[in-house]
Parts: C-alpha cells; structure tokens; sequence
C-alpha cells in the first residue's frame, strides 16, 4: 500500500487498463446469464465475443507496464507473481463456496506466471529475442495440440474433453479444476504458455511506445501492427490449410486467439494514447482512470463480495433456499425490469458501486500495489 500516486503514470494506460477492469466486473456480474445479451457472454468453443478479448486485454497491459517497471530484481518479481496466485486462490476459495478443494487455475494466477515470464523476457532478452520467444510459443503450442498424442491415449484434435491440453490438465490438476466443467480449465496448465505470448506482445508494444519515434509514427504503427496480427489472426484460424488451421479459441487460448487480442489490443491502446496523451483529450478518461489506479483490487474485491452474496443462502416460505444476491436481485432488478435488462442492470450497478469504492480509495490515496 502506498499513499503517494505512483509518478510518471501513462494516463492512457491506466484508462484502458480501467475499461478492461470495469468490462470484467460487467461480464462476471450479470443477474441471470440465461438472460444476458450475446456480447456480454463467453462463446462456448470456437469463435469469440467482445466478452473473450477482457482478460487477454490486461495480460497485454499487464506486458506493457513493464516496460514502465522499475523492478529490475527477480526477488520482488517473484513475491508479486506469488502475491497474484495466493489473490487468485482467495478468489476461488470465495466464489467456489468456501469449499475445498480449491480449483488451483485462474485469472489472477495466469496473470501472475504470465508476469514472471514477461519479467524474464524483459530482463534477459532484446526485443528481437522477445519476439522469437513469442513466436517459439505459439507455433510450439500450435504443433504440440495439433500433432502430439496425449497421455489419456487420444488422438491429437481440439476437442473441450480429449484435446492434448484437458488431458494434461486432468494429471495435472487432479481435483482442482474448474468447477463448471470438472474435467479441464480454461485457466489450465499448457495453455498458459501461449498466454505468455500474449504479455510478451505487450512488452514489445511497450517497447514501441517508449522508441524515439515520433508520436504520428507510433499511432501508426500501433494501429497497422494491430491489423496485421488481425488479419494473421483470421487467416490461421479459419482460412488456412486444414493441417496448419487452429480456430480462434479463448478457452485453448489458442495461437490465432493470441493475435486477434493481442492486434485488437495493440490498434485500440494506439488510438486511446494519441487521443488522451497526444492530443491531450483527457476529460473523458476520469472514470476509467479511477479504476485503473486500483485494477487488482476492485476485482478482488468484486469477485470475493460476489461470492459472499452467493454463499449466504437460507429458506423462504416455500421451503426453496435462495442466496442473498438472488434475493437482492429479483428485489431490486428482476421485480420490475424484463429479463435481459435486470441482468445487465445488475452488473452494470456492480461497475458502479465498485468505481465508487475506487474513487473513495483515489480521494485517500489510497493505492493498493501487489
């Protein structure tokens, strides 16, 4: 915890890593997701959603803060990768029922690993070094669950139950998987190495905005870079030869989906840096901005407040026991709203009393730092 704003802060940085945060508390907290508009949902398998490009969104800024970074040394790049998965481990000890075992997967912990990959990266390889690593990792992983037979015997596909990485996951993390499909994590254990690659994309693009280029050069190149890895995205995904296709895919975090995020990313950070630090157009940014200043936190905090509401359950008079949120919600929304809009209602009042949280922690200086 610090008192003092940390100095030298990239407003546009801190405003898209504040959109990001409140997209994620949005999308986590619909009221009913069997009424939940299709935007604000995860797709299934193949293909994604606007909900889809959330979480790869802050691991690319996660990658470009670094380059900000003052942290040189291992050891505190170490604490805070641990200080992310016990955070993590928090969050799914909340949202899973105060149960055990835990699920030992999830955002915050591929945030964490992902961060410690980036450090190192950062730390021992030029940009051109970073930019092999990445590749190294997406291609390794694109062979590795398009061609390698698992340990369960299955032939190599891209199946949720039989792909190479539900196997590994199911030896793996034995018992602690993801409590909605048991059999493999979306935050699991192969994937997480070409999620590595989507921090390394933002540790080059930070790496790009800190060259002694001029700032037209920059926007530039951020929004072309980003189209290109679009355009690359779209063409490994569907368009090219059966034997290399490898679908967009969130839950695979598939190579395809590592370029679509990540050229999405690199194009819409460009514009929002020449809009708020170039062409100092900055009234807008304040609410995002105020998230950003406590991203870690207010999503900790939303995630464990959720999963208390959710835990608290007792009887009414019809012998059916409901949680305290769906009491609240049914209260407050669902009672006189249609079904799609109380659920978005929901959320959307969950982004709302958590940027009032920030703001009350900004007016303290208060910044939680992991």
């Amino acid at each position: 915890m610090t008192d003092q704003p940390p100095r030298d802060r990239l407003l546009s940085l801190d405003a898209f890593r504040g959109a990001t945060i409140a997209g994620m508390i949005l999308v986590n907290n619909s009221g009913d997701y069997s009424h939940t508009w299709w935007p604000l949902l995860h797709q299934p398998w193949h293909g994604w959603t606007p909900t889809d490009l959330i979480f790869p969104f802050f691991v690319f800024m996660m990658g470009m803060s670094l380059t900000f970074s003052r942290r040189l040394a291992f050891r505190p790049a170490l604490v805070r990768c641990l200080k992310l998965v016990a955070l993590g481990l928090l969050v799914n000890f909340t949202t899973g029922g105060f149960t055990l075992p835990l699920r030992w997967g999830g955002v915050l912990q591929r945030i964490g690993l992902c961060y410690l990959a980036a450090w190192a990266a950062k730390r021992w390889l030029g940009p051109r070094g970073q930019a092999v690593l990445a590749a190294g990792l997406l291609v390794g992983y694109w062979g590795a669950m398009k061609y390698v037979v698992g340990p369960e015997g299955y032939a190599p596909n891209l199946d949720p139950q039989t792909n190479l990485s539900a196997q590994i996951d199911r030896i793996v993390l034995s018992g602690h998987l993801y409590r909605w499909t048991r059999t493999w994590d979306p935050e699991g254990f192969l994937s997480t190495f070409p999620a590595v690659g989507t921090a390394i994309l933002g540790l080059l693009a930070g790496e790009w905005l800190r060259s002694g280029r001029k700032p037209t050069v920059k926007a530039v190149g951020f929004v072309a870079g980003g189209a290109i890895l679009f355009v690359l995205a779209l063409l490994w995904g569907q368009a090219a030869p059966a034997w290399l296709v490898f679908p967009i895919n969130k839950n695979l975090w598939s190579p395809s989906f590592v370029l679509l995020t990540g050229g999405l990313a690199a194009a819409l950070f460009g514009l929002t840096w020449w809009i708020v630090d170039v062409r100092g157009l900055r009234g807008w940014t304040s609410p995002f901005v105020t998230y950003g200043k406590n991203a870690i936190a207010v999503y900790v905090g939303s995630e464990v407040l959720s999963g208390i509401w959710d835990t608290i359950r007792w009887a009414g008079s019809d012998g059916v026991a409901r949680s305290l949120q769906a009491r609240m919600y049914a209260l407050l929304f669902a009672s006189w709203l249609t079904p799609m809009l109380a659920a978005f209602a929901w959320g959307f009042a969950t982004v709302v009393l958590w940027w009032g949280v920030a703001w009350w922690m900004e007016r303290q200086r208060i910044y939680l730092k992991v």
